[in-house]
């Protein structure tokens, strides 16, 4: 996976990869922690009261604080790859189906109470998670779980329903992770913004108003895992916007900004580079689409669906909204991951008012159709709204849709989503471990993440559970294009780009080509202040 950074001032353009170096932990912004400023915002509401529950939690900004504190079973290395132990000592699968998986612990592991975790921790942990069930929730991941046998103190093996190769990436996230029972009751998720684990930090949040505004990670002396922690102490700053995480940077009130830059911010860095400075390109695979509510009259013909995917210009939105930052996408899997194929582009070709008018005349639709795009304000960068005007623009300027837009807050936005109360709506999609099982079965699978009506016997009963078979995944590459084109053909989701991340730090950090992956997830263990 490869990391980018610009050192600036340099030669406007030039890309130059820069290792990790190596140094003394120190003071970040001034202080002693590194501090780190974050988009991210986090709310306790009657809708999410446990948003950091391993067993509730669901979206990429949440997920950021379970991994500094909870630790699981495997992880993703630096730089990609298949899973490597973490907590375990060494996993494997028992069986040649791909059907049994054996794990065993590491033999000095501890909760930062102090209390050993044993095989019945790892048991009691992914089982609260399945029986809690939270609709739509991480819970999918775990579903395929039959049972959990513990035949020692050390040794947990996981007996899966069917085949699935993907099994040691799902035991490599936070949903996955191993919580004290002290803490997390068995039946029921937990409330407020606490967390507690065995990972490579402890947690405290600054809460205000029922919403955090700080979060301090200070090393876990208990912690025995796979990781190197390069650093003391790192305080996650959750500032309102990009404007006032850039405000902080330039004040040097924090030492990087992460997710989300903008793109213009991005942009003018790359254009006007500042002495003292670094913007670190970071590959992405995060995608943004539009979802619909398959039962929802305005959009339950088909025929309304392919429509928009015929005229949507993906192109211009990439280009005139994100600039070097996005590019167009054709397909739920995005081009770096195996399996891509370019379907939406191979049934629809360019944008075309004419032949998007002959499939609504042929579904007798009637025009110009009627529609409200949702998309939230909060949650996926300012770039957004302009986005969603240019849709606007793009299916309005065809004079087969008549089309408004209207912005909600993230708290707000996605249990409405959930509940169907949108019949169309924007979102993203951050992989939760990079395959393209993981941008097909939250869409397409039963429980999907978006709640959403569509059905296909197809994908569910034999695409899916064939696709998992495959340990070498680019074997499983025809199942997945057969996926994909089932998606351009019923469009219950419409891709519209992928993109880069961005980071800006202040000379003297290092490791922060390292600390936000390509699936944007954090690793503020790989931060450090450099003795210079």
């Amino acid at each position: 996976m490869n990391r980018k950074t610009l050192v600036l001032p340099a030669v406007v353009g030039l890309l130059a990869p820069v290792l990790a170096a190596c140094g003394a932990s120190g003071g970040g912004a001034g202080g002693d922690a590194v501090v780190v400023g974050t988009t991210d915002q986090f709310v306790a509401s009657k809708d999410n009261p446990a948003p950091f529950d391993p067993a509730v939690a669901y979206e990429a900004g949440a997920w950021n604080v379970l991994r500094q504190t909870v630790q699981t079973l495997m992880h993703v290395p630096r730089g990609g790859g298949l899973p490597v132990p973490e907590a375990a000592e060494n996993c494997f699968f028992t069986d040649t189906q791909n059907e049994s998986y054996r794990c065993e612990l590491r033999s000095d592991l501890k909760f930062t109470n102090g209390r050993r975790i044993t095989s019945d921790d790892v048991k009691y942990s992914i089982d609260r998670v399945i029986r809690i069930d939270t609709p739509n929730g991480p819970g999918a991941l775990l579903a395929n779980v039959d049972t959990v046998e513990t035949p020692n103190e050390r040794e947990v093996v996981f007996h899966l329903r069917t085949p699935d190769a993907t099994f040691p990436y799902k035991l490599s996230t936070p949903v996955a992770g191993i919580v004290p029972r002290t803490e997390y009751d068995a039946k029921s998720a937990r409330t407020g913004f606490q967390v507690n684990g065995s990972g490579p930090y402890t947690m405290k949040p600054e809460v205000e108003h029922d919403r955090v505004v700080k979060v301090v990670f200070t090393r876990n002396p208990l912690y025995r895992g796979d990781l190197k922690v390069r650093n003391e102490e790192i305080e996650l700053d959750l500032l309102p916007d990009a404007k006032a995480m850039e405000k902080a940077f330039d004040r040097k009130k924090i030492d990087m900004m992460t997710r989300t830059m903008t793109p213009e911010q991005a942009q003018r860095m790359l254009e006007k580079p500042e002495d003292g400075v670094r913007l670190t390109e970071i590959p992405g695979l995060a995608i943004r689409y539009l979802g619909f509510d398959t039962d929802d009259e305005t959009v339950k013909s088909k025929a309304v669906r392919q429509a928009m995917a015929q005229v949507v210009d993906r192109g211009e939105i990439a280009s005139e909204v994100y600039g070097a930052t996005a590019e167009p996408l054709y397909s739920l899997i995005p081009s770096s991951i195996t399996g891509h194929s370019n379907s939406f582009y191979n049934k629809y070709g360019e944008p075309s008012t004419a032949k998007a008018a002959k499939i609504l005349r042929a579904g007798h639709i009637d025009t110009p159709v009627k529609l409200t795009l949702h998309y939230t304000t909060d949650h996926f960068g300012t770039g957004t709204a302009e986005e969603f005007r240019a849709l606007k623009k793009q299916l309005d300027d065809t004079g087969l849709f008549d089309v408004t837009i209207k912005g909600t807050p993230w708290a707000k936005f996605r249990p409405a989503q959930v509940r169907g109360d949108y019949a169309v709506y924007g979102m993203g999609w951050f992989p939760d471990f990079p395959d393209p099982d993981n941008y097909t079965a939250p869409f397409l699978d039963k429980n999907n993440f978006l709640n959403s009506p569509y059905k296909s016997t197809l994908a569910q009963k034999k695409l899916i559970p064939e696709s998992r078979r495959v340990a070498d995944r680019s074997a499983a590459a025809g199942t997945f294009e057969e996926l994909q084109d089932l998606v351009a053909t019923d469009v219950p989701v419409l891709p519209i780009w992928q993109g880069k991340q961005y980071a800006a730090s202040h000379d003297g950090l290092t490791g922060v080509e390292w600390a936000l992956n390509s699936s944007g997830e954090l690793q503020l263990w790989e931060l450090e202040e450099s003795a210079d």
